[in-house]
C-alpha cells in the first residue's frame, strides 16, 4: 500500500491494510454481491469519506428570490471533500471504482451552522485485469444498486462518476397586499414558480457540467432532492444527483442473459 494521504486518519490506513490480505467488507446485499461478481468485479472493502463543515451565514432579501452563493459553495465543497476522501480510500485499495455510494448530511447538537457530510460505498476491482477508471484516472463512483450496476455492465456501459449539482436558493416572501389580493382566488404564484424553476435549472446544469468533464455520454438514475436543512422554509437546497456513464472502449453492447442465469436469494 502506498503512503496514506495526509487528510485521511491513521486508523483508516490500518483498516485498509487489513483489507489487502483477502478479507473484504461491503454494504452490498447478498443479491448485489452475487450480481457484481457475475459481471466480473470483486468487492475490496467499504470505503468512506467525511467532512465536518462550518456553514457560513448568508441571509436572503425578504422580498427577492436569489441564489445564496456562499451557502451553495459550502454545501458543494463539503460534499466534494467527503467524496474525494472516499475516492482516496478506494485508490489505496487499488480499486477500479466504488458502487452503491451514499451521500448523507447530519446536523449535530454542537451547532446549527455545522454539519457532517459523509460519503460511503463499496470499492470494487475488475477480475479481468483491465482498468475501468474514468478519464481523470480516478476510480469511478456510482450510486447505482448492485442490480442496476449489473444491468448497466451487461449493455456495454460503465459508470464514470457520481455527478452532482447544487443550488441554495432563497424564495421571496409574498407581500401583504399580494397575499390579501389572492384570498379566495385560484391563481398561479408566479414568483414562487419562477424561483423554484430557476433553482432547479441551476442545479441540473451544474450536474451536467460535471458529467461532461468526465467524458460521459449520459446520466442515469438522476434525481432531484429539495431540503431546507436548518435554514427555514424560504431557503431551500436543490441537489441534482446521478451516475454519469459511458460505453466501454471496444464494446458494442451485449444481450442480457436469460433471467434463469441470475442467482438470487430472499433477503
Amino acid at each position: 500500500m502506498s503512503n496514506i494521504p495526509s487528510d485521511l486518519p491513521k486508523d483508516a490506513g490500518a483498516r485498509l491494510a487489513e483489507l489487502e490480505h483477502g478479507l473484504f467488507t461491503s454494504d452490498l446485499s447478498v443479491n448485489e454481491f452475487l450480481l457484481v461478481k457475475q459481471v466480473g468485479f470483486h468487492p475490496l472493502g467499504l470505503v468512506m469519506g467525511s467532512s465536518i463543515y462550518h456553514i457560513g451565514l448568508q441571509k436572503g432579501n425578504w422580498g427577492s428570490s436569489q441564489e445564496l452563493t456562499k451557502l451553495t459553495a459550502a454545501m458543494y465543497n463539503a460534499r466534494e471533500l467527503a467524496m474525494n476522501r472516499m475516492e482516496e480510500e478506494a485508490d489505496q485499495l487499488g480499486a477500479d471504482g466504488v458502487v452503491g455510494v451514499r451521500l448523507d448530511v447530519n446536523f449535530y447538537e454542537w451547532g446549527h451552522d455545522s454539519a457532517e457530510f459523509i460519503a460511503v460505498g463499496t470499492a470494487v476491482k475488475a477480475e479481468d485485469g483491465n482498468s475501468y477508471r474514468n478519464k481523470l484516472g480516478k476510480p469511478f463512483t456510482s450510486d447505482l444498486s448492485g442490480q442496476d450496476f449489473w444491468t448497466l455492465a451487461q449493455t456495454g456501459y460503465m459508470p464514470q462518476a457520481l455527478v452532482m449539482g447544487t443550488c441554495v436558493y432563497h424564495i421571496a416572501h409574498r407581500g401583504i397586499g399580494q397575499a390579501l389580493g389572492q384570498i379566495g382566488q385560484n391563481a398561479e404564484l408566479e414568483n414562487f414558480t419562477q424561483a423554484m424553476y430557476d433553482a432547479r435549472e441551476l442545479a441540473m446544469k451544474r450536474m451536467q457540467d460535471e458529467a461532461n468533464n468526465v467524458g460521459a455520454t449520459g446520466v442515469v438514475g438522476m434525481r432531484l432532492e429539495e431540503k431546507s436543512h436548518q435554514w427555514g422554509e424560504h431557503t431551500i437546497e436543490f441537489l441534482s444527483l446521478g451516475t454519469a456513464v459511458a460505453r466501454r472502449a471496444g464494446s458494442d453492447g451485449v444481450a442480457l442473459p436469460r433471467p434463469t442465469t441470475i442467482i438470487t436469494f430472499d433477503n
